[in-house]
């Protein structure tokens, strides 16, 4: 899912933890604001996740380091 450069603010949705097939998400270049959430760490199939160049908050959810599939991580 790539949804990078688009202007999108606010906070990333939790609801994203229900797409277990998902295998990229980017959305960098974006206005996203808060933490990442922790149900991203049941995306099991994800094999690359960016999310730089936001304005998120925090340290990464323990529960990315479970995504045994994860090869990219920006």
């Amino acid at each position: 899912l790539d949804l990078d450069t688009n202007q999108f603010n606010g906070t990333l949705p939790t609801e994203l933890g229900r797409l277990a097939n998902l295998t990229q998400l980017a959305v960098n270049n974006n206005i996203l604001m808060g933490t990442i959430p922790t149900e991203l760490g049941l995306l099991n199939a994800l094999t690359s996740l960016t999310l730089n160049d936001n304005r998120l908050i925090g340290t990464l959810p323990l529960e990315l380091g479970q995504l045994s599939a994860l090869q990219i991580l920006d």
